[in-house]
């Protein structure tokens, strides 16, 4: 029973995901971490996002003749966060982290944004290095965990110690995924989401989780000492 809840929801999630992508829509954005050095910060939501479309809907899962109805929490994202300062080791007003970072960068990092897929160079990147937050240069993920999951973002399957990962219930984990910050200045770096088994092949299939990252909110520094890339460049233009 517990098997079969788990794989249908995983199913589900997968499929919500390629729905939203036809449509190039955002992936779902929450960001409530629940950390005690955190504080509630009250800001109005601006952009319609997965977990909208479960505000007015349930899930019903059935096994044989035994069904379980689930209600999806309330909707938010990652606009809707803690503070994204408080207690973190980096920090910097929002006007100084708007002189810092770039347009696309500050849209992700500090107001929880969404790139549109492929929009980011590191897409396609499959050279050794690390990436790193392009806030404070934060080793955030290894090359070796990177994998192409035909979302049109860049996507690892295991993180480094600097990223924070949100704390958030099994249903909610399954079907919303989780939102993840870099650890050291609080920015937004996208979500990870437990449908890794999906991905034959891959890393993700046996670390079981797929961290979404927007592009945006990376430094590409290859191991070979070549330059660093921003990840808020656009891929090449192909001929």
């Amino acid at each position: 029973m517990i098997t079969n809840l788990v794989l249908l929801l995983l199913i589900g999630n997968n499929l919500i995901c390629s729905a939203f992508q036809l449509q190039h829509s955002s992936r779902a954005k929450f960001g409530r971490i629940d950390t005690l050095r955190c504080s509630r910060e009250n800001v109005p939501q601006r952009a319609f996002d997965r977990r909208s479309l479960f505000k007015y809907m349930s899930i019903h899962v059935s096994s044989g003749a035994t069904a379980a109805l689930i209600s999806a929490p309330k909707p938010s994202n990652a606009i809707d966060s803690n503070h994204r300062t408080e207690g973190y080791d980096v920090q910097h007003t929002e006007r100084e982290w708007a002189y810092i970072l770039s347009g696309k960068q500050y849209h992700i990092l500090r107001q929880g944004g969404t790139e549109r897929p492929y929009s980011s160079i590191l897409e396609d990147e499959e050279r050794d290095g690390d990436y790193r937050c392009a806030g404070c240069d934060t080793p955030l993920f290894d090359s070796k965990a990177k994998f192409h999951s035909g979302t049109g973002w860049p996507s690892f399957a295991t993180p480094l110690k600097g990223v924070e990962i949100e704390n958030v219930n099994f249903i909610q984990a399954n079907l919303f995924g989780a939102e993840i910050r870099c650890g050291t200045c609080g920015g937004h770096l996208g979500d990870v989401f437990n449908d890794g088994i999906l991905f034959m092949n891959t890393p993700a299939f046996i670390s079981g989780k797929r961290y979404c990252v927007d592009g945006a909110a990376l430094i590409f520094h290859p191991a070979d000492g070549g330059e660093d890339i921003n990840g808020d460049l656009p891929p090449p233009v192909k001929k």
